[in-house]
């Protein structure tokens, strides 16, 4: 899984105060375990939190994307009288983890957790006094768009939370976090073509594939392969084709870090872990059919062209393209395509009469497939800010009629005479 060093992530290249990064690290397991003493141990105030902004949605490849806004309220509420409260922070974490760590049941190795951003909402002691009820702290942050989406693969994980610590002068402290779900997607584009040659035959196949696909719902493929007729004197030979197979292949490459203690299980002796660790790879078929027809064959022209529609399967959780910055987490898609043709023999005179020679021939081939989710109106945050103050203009324009007239005034000043102006007949 992708290594995020805390209390920042190395691509972001800005660092944030986490004093408490020990205790925080294993935050989760502590949250989990004090859940079930919630009964006995009554925290002073009760966390809660509502979201303002739709689903954060990276627009564009990360090299491109300007980001998501996220904004919301944090909800205090005192439980029992009025509590002073030393500190409320915030952190947006990033949750990266393995399921093959280079060190079995050790924590450091399968999970790493780092700090994006931090909000500290008391610069002094506040007291919430139990009569207000609750009392809401704003929030709001430009989440860059360069950092991978949330990612649930086979060998690894990318998960976003915010997680909200809370502690009171006489130190007890209360803990909230609300998972934040980032997705990308790619504003659609035109059509790839590629063409594919099999030598030392003269086949030729040309497909015409969509910019991106998306994990619901199905695309068209476009094929036509030439050269499938060789003319000599008397007689041809020709390729037909038999079976057309399709699958669409998810590979996960992603790399899984040892910590400062394990180190030395990647050899070349100890020093400094930075860097270090153990390439996983990952492939599965999230998608597959066979044809058998469909296709039209032309042997004067010598080509074969059809188009099937091909889907993803949703049933199987697809991921989608994720590349992270430094290169330790990639999930990729492959349309593979494969090709059964038999070679036959015919006279000039009467091709219809087709005897086959007995060979065949299986081609191959795979082609980049971009799986994204979809743009909808495909409008980033900043292609959504209103209008400055300067580009609006200082009054609707007049369209003068019959019925309207526009006279200019010529008084010395118009406050001291608008008492005195009226209406022409």
């Amino acid at each position: 899984m992708d290594h995020i060093k805390r209390p920042g992530l190395a691509y972001l290249g800005k660092r944030h105060s986490s004093h408490d990064k020990k205790d925080r690290s294993i935050s989760k397991d502590k949250h989990a375990k004090d859940s079930s003493r919630s009964s006995s141990q009554v925290k002073p105030v009760k966390l809660n939190m509502y979201m303002e902004s739709p689903p954060a949605l990276f627009i564009d490849p990360p090299q491109q994307s300007t980001g998501a806004l996220i904004s919301g309220r944090l909800q205090v509420s005192p439980v029992a009288g009025d509590v002073v409260m030393n500190s409320i922070v915030m952190y947006l974490e990033c949750t990266t983890a393995t399921k093959r760590p280079v060190q079995e049941r050790c924590r450091e190795c399968m999970t790493t957790v780092s700090d994006l951003y931090e909000w500290n909402f008391l610069s002094k002691p506040k007291t919430f006094a139990a009569s207000a009820g609750m009392q809401e702290l704003p929030f709001s942050h430009l989440i860059p768009g360069h950092i991978p989406s949330t990612t649930h693969g086979h060998i690894g994980s990318i998960d976003y939370s915010l997680h909200v610590r809370a502690k009171s002068t006489d130190g007890q402290e209360t803990e909230f976090r609300r998972a934040l779900v980032i997705s990308r997607a790619l504003r659609p584009g035109s059509e790839k073509h590629s063409v594919r040659i099999f030598p030392p035959t003269n086949l030729a196949l040309q497909v015409t594939l969509p910019s991106s696909i998306h994990p619901i719902g199905d695309f068209s493929v476009l094929c036509r392969m030439t050269g499938i007729t060789t003319k000599k004197d008397d007689t041809q030979t020709r390729w037909r084709l038999r079976k057309l197979t399709w699958r669409i292949e998810e590979k996960e490459v992603t790399v899984s870090p040892a910590c400062a203690k394990h180190v030395g299980k990647l050899g070349g002796g100890g020093g400094n872990s930075e860097g270090k660790g153990v390439q996983h790879e990952h492939a599965r078929d999230v998608g597959s059919n066979e044809l058998k027809q469909g296709w039209k064959t032309d042997f004067d022209q010598g080509q074969v062209e059809g188009e099937f529609t091909a889907a993803i399967d949703s049933a199987k959780d697809p991921q989608c393209d994720v590349v992270a910055a430094n290169g330790r987490t990639r999930i990729s898609h492959h349309l593979i395509i494969e090709l059964v043709i038999a070679e036959e023999w015919a006279p000039n005179k009467k091709p219809q009469q087709a005897t086959p020679t007995g060979a065949a021939r299986v081609l191959r081939t795979q082609f980049n497939l971009t799986v994204t989710q979809r743009s909808g109106m495909g409008i980033s945050w900043d292609d959504e800010m209103p209008p400055m103050y300067e580009d609006v203009p200082a009054s609707p324009p007049h369209y003068p009629s019959q019925h309207t007239t526009v006279e200019p005034y010529e008084g010395d000043d118009l406050h001291e005479d608008v008492e005195q102006l009226a209406l022409g007949s």
